[in-house]
């Protein structure tokens, strides 16, 4: 019998900010099809947590707690995989966070917060996962997690559109430099979705209504519907797609 395209056996990949959220349904998508897992969090016992739970349903998991906004930290943590021979041939750009506030009322030092973290975190992670995997000559797979707000703006979330905007754009770099060597870049661009995260918009029922009235899906996305994107992008199956942004938004961004 043949292998399945999307079999990730013999693969490992880490996903940033992997603890909690949408990272972890990453995390076990990905050990689901077959793939060990790096995975990883700045609070180290939320990430012990995690990783002890994902060993208990079968999961070949390594622990790898940093902050992906530290050059030196991500280094580090790069430098203890290859002393423990771990080779990463999936990456999944994950981590992030949110700071709603109007553009007038924006500190600096939060815009910043909010960029280092969704934006240049990013690119560290990716250099030193690339860099290794160009030297190893065996190609490699690199998701970075954008968002609806890769292309639609809202009020009050300025840098995190910025920074997501700016991860589509961080792809297609990426994919210029590259793809010669093997390596596909992907945004993948979720809309609403249901997570600890937006519980409080969940729960505010006008948001609710105008969620569903504008996602001709007329639902929530739930985190089940942005793994499959996540297993496909990190498979053989999709091997010639690179520099591409795939929406996971139930079409509101198709239309009006």
């Amino acid at each position: 019998m043949s292998k399945s395209p999307f079999d990730l056996t013999g693969r490992c990949a880490l996903v940033t900010g992997s603890a909690s959220g949408l990272g972890l349904s990453y995390a076990k998508a990905l050990a689901a099809a077959g793939a060990a897992i790096v995975m990883n969090d700045i609070d180290p016992e939320r990430l012990a947590k995690s990783a002890v739970a994902m060993r208990a349903d079968g999961c070949t998991v390594y622990e790898a707690a940093f902050n992906v906004a530290d050059e030196a930290a991500v280094k580090a943590a790069f430098a203890k995989l290859d002393a423990d021979n771990v080779a990463v041939h999936i990456l999944v750009n994950n981590a992030g966070i949110q700071f709603r506030k109007s553009l007038l009322e924006l500190e600096a030092r939060d815009w910043q917060r909010v960029m280092d973290i969704n934006l240049t975190a990013a690119f560290l992670v990716a250099k030193e996962a690339a860099g290794r995997m160009v030297a190893r000559g065996e190609g490699g797979k690199i998701i970075n997690i954008g968002s609806l707000t890769s292309e639609l703006a809202r009020a009050t979330t300025g840098p995190y559109t910025t920074a997501k905007g700016g991860i589509k754009m961080l792809s297609r770099a990426m994919t210029a430099e590259w793809a010669e060597h093997g390596i596909s870049v992907n945004t993948v661009g979720p809309g609403y979705i249901l997570t600890e995260m937006n519980k409080a918009l969940i729960e505010n029922q006008d948001f609710d209504a105008w969620v569903k009235a504008r996602t001709p899906a007329r639902r929530w996305g739930t985190p089940e519907d942005v793994a499959g994107t996540i297993v496909f992008l990190a498979s053989p199956a999709s091997d010639f797609v690179t520099g591409q942004m795939i929406f996971v938004d139930g079409g509101i961004a198709s239309v009006l």
